[in-house]
């Protein structure tokens, strides 16, 4: 089919990725010869052009309602588009290489709607078998098994390590102390009585950290510079100043490239 609407030779030519590229030799419609065509993929639109670099294409194909499948032909690596319907245009296409050939025609089958109709639906049975096989999930009960078993997880995992807390934590300074507590479980019990407890059997407060000591006022000054709000205004300031900058430069790239 022939193009005569502007909105789709800009989609054709416009910066969007494309889903595959190449040069393939395209057999005519009339006569039987055929043409070397630089091709464009795009969703379910493919695109040819005569050449890479010219700005407007020579047609597209819908692909909607087709078939891509390989055929016999003069030129090696050929595979045609076929429609449903008598009076219906197949396309016959020949790629350079084996390699290409078949991306082209997993490419071009995977391009229709209604082939993402089918990946949709797949998966939201995959996503309704999961979610019964799972224990309280919809429609399922904690006793059905399920056809999918989820493994625990490294945080599950990592709890089953862990060793078990005591009823009331021990709190230094209103807190609790999760370290001592570990150091306690995992020390092993001295006969001496300078353990965690003490001789009447009761336990000893954790010691105090150490306080952190400060030569010359160097560390409270670093503290007090990083957090000074001027900095950061600085810094914000520079930023969107070149965040502008570079803003500017691609506009004025952008109105020189287009014609």
């Amino acid at each position: 089919m022939k193009l005569n609407e502007r909105s789709l030779a800009f989609y054709a030519t416009c910066d969007s990725p494309a889903d595959n590229c190449g040069f393939l030799y395209k057999r005519g419609e009339r006569h039987t010869a055929y043409h070397r065509r630089w091709f464009v993929l795009k969703g379910n639109m493919l695109f040819y052009f005569e050449e890479r670099d010219s700005r407007e294409p020579v047609g597209v194909i819908v692909l909607e309602g087709c078939n891509v499948e390989l055929c016999d032909s003069a030129e090696n690596f050929a595979f045609a588009i076929r429609f449903g319907g008598s009076k219906s245009r197949t396309y016959v296409l020949a790629a350079e290489s084996q390699a290409a050939m078949e991306s082209w025609v997993k490419s071009l089958s995977r391009a229709s709607f209604d082939y993402m109709r089918l990946v949709v639906r797949e998966l939201e049975k995959q996503l309704q078998e999961m979610s019964r096989g799972l224990p309280g999930g919809c429609g399922g009960s904690q006793d059905a098994p399920g056809p999918w078993k989820p493994k625990p997880s490294g945080l599950e995992q990592c709890r089953e390590r862990l060793p078990a807390l005591p009823a009331v934590l021990p709190k230094e300074n209103g807190c609790a102390v999760w370290n001592n507590v570990l150091e306690a479980e995992e020390r092993p019990p001295d006969a001496s009585g300078c353990g965690g407890h003490d001789e009447e059997g009761a336990p000893r407060p954790p010691p105090l950290p150490p306080r952190p000591r400060v030569s010359n006022g160097t560390a409270s000054a670093g503290a007090a510079v990083a957090q000074s709000p001027s900095a950061f205004c600085r810094l914000h300031e520079q930023y969107s100043r070149e965040v502008a900058r570079l803003r500017q430069d691609w506009q004025q790239k952008r109105r020189g490239s287009q014609p």
